[in-house]
């Protein structure tokens, strides 16, 4: 998204080619950007400059993709288009409203879905330029929200300010300051983070090699932790700490973990993971991780299935929104093969096998929701009786190679 507001030709490489990003460069191209993937797997983007978006000639499908949808409608908030967004069954039950809000206060125009609560895709968004500068306080700690502000915010003149309570992936702020943007973060009297970037900017094209996803390492990583004799080297993954705390959270409940290798890449903590199978004991999960971690909650839950005793983890209201109702979703999964799972309205208190398997021997509905899927898959490797899970076909959306890359470590699917 950057490198298509940046002027000149930014190159890309080590990017997933996930169903995700694949839409996200469609959508994209569709607004005036020249995105090309060569053979030697670098992706090469010339932008149009910030606010040099052009009008899509038909509805952008988003497929999956929650992140792509949030932060492109930020986007076109600040650019005199119309967008229309569509995507998966999945997807549309999603809601935008969070997003909405502050767009709205920007001086977008937005009409989602008629009826539905939340807002909704498909809905049509008619931006605005010049957009409307705003100091925009999140309401509950959303790094998609925040980085739809900002990218709202790069073709808004003067200042926008995102004040968020508890800090979030800063992903994007990060990469703001790498491609050129006017961009600063400060502490506020309570606490708060205040994040605030300079509008009209111009970007420079870059040269971006991507570290791997630590969201996708959770699942081999876990899978190393529960299968007796497992030993994995993760390469070259991503260790910020607004997005790593997952890898914490397996420490304290026994896991051996660790990081070989540490370096930067392009702004960005990076390591080798070596995991090894160890004997994981329960334990009450921080709070103040959630937001580091909350996409990885679904992996964790098998883990805390597997572990000796009791795991509670709360603070989890987030996860009911999600590509499905995570909580509930895990919850009606484990107990199908076998594990003891009390459902809270904000979490789950789980009650471990102490490392013996589990009894498995069901049919996991995924719920078109690639985490859930994975996180089973992983459950199954430590079942007695086969896991079978109902469609694997949404984990294309973010790990395409995963059931090859666990054939590869000894697990097998049939």
């Amino acid at each position: 998204m950057f490198s298509a507001l940046a002027i000149g030709e930014s190159r890309v490489e080590g990017l997933l080619t996930g169903e995700d990003v694949l839409a996200t460069a469609a959508a994209l191209r569709a607004m005036g950007a020249q995105i090309e993937r060569g053979e030697d797997d670098v992706w090469r983007i010339h932008g149009v400059g910030v606010g040099g978006l052009l009008q899509p000639e038909g509805a952008l499908d988003m497929g999956n993709s929650g992140t792509s949808t949030r932060l492109l409608m930020g986007l076109v908030a600040s650019h005199a288009i119309t967008a229309t967004f569509t995507g998966d069954a999945s997807l549309s039950k999603r809601p935008m409203n969070r997003v909405i809000e502050p767009l709205s206060l920007m001086g977008a125009d937005v009409t989602a879905t008629p009826g539905a609560r939340g807002g909704t895709l498909p809905l049509m968004l008619r931006g605005i330029s010049p957009a409307v500068p705003i100091d925009y306080r999140l309401p509950v700690a959303s790094a998609q929200v925040k980085s739809a502000v900002l990218l709202a915010g790069l073709n808004t003149p003067g200042i926008t300010r995102v004040i968020e309570p508890v800090a979030t992936r800063d992903h994007s702020e990060r990469m703001l300051r790498g491609f050129g943007a006017e961009l600063d973060v400060e502490q506020g009297a309570d606490g708060a983070r205040i994040i605030s970037i300079r509008g009209e900017a111009e970007l420079r094209p870059q040269h971006i090699v991507v570290p791997g996803d630590p969201s996708s390492a959770a699942f081999p990583a876990v899978a190393a932790l529960l299968v007796p004799g497992s030993e994995v080297t993760i390469a070259n993954v991503g260790l910020n700490p607004t997005r790593a705390a997952l890898f914490d959270v397996l420490r304290m409940m026994g896991g051996d973990i660790q990081f070989a290798n540490p370096r930067e890449v392009g702004g960005e903590p990076v390591a080798d993971i070596v995991v090894r199978h160890s004997a994981l004991k329960g334990i009450e999960t921080p709070v103040d991780t959630v937001a580091s971690m909350v996409d990885e909650y679904p992996i964790l839950f098998v883990a805390a299935a597997l572990a000796e005793g009791r795991t509670v983890a709360r603070g989890l209201e987030e996860l009911r929104v999600k590509e499905s109702d995570r909580i509930a979703v895990m919850a009606e999964g484990l107990r199908a093969i076998g594990a003891r799972v009390e459902e809270l309205e904000d979490g789950l208190i789980i009650d471990g096998t102490g490392g013996d398997p589990l009894p498995g021997g069901a049919t996991i509905a995924a719920r078109l929701d690639h985490r859930i899927a994975m996180s089973f898959a992983v459950a199954g490797l430590v079942s007695r009786a086969a896991v079978t899970i109902d469609d694997m076909g949404p984990v294309a959306t973010s790990f395409p190679g995963f059931t090859r890359l666990m054939g590869e470590l000894g697990a097998v699917a049939a």
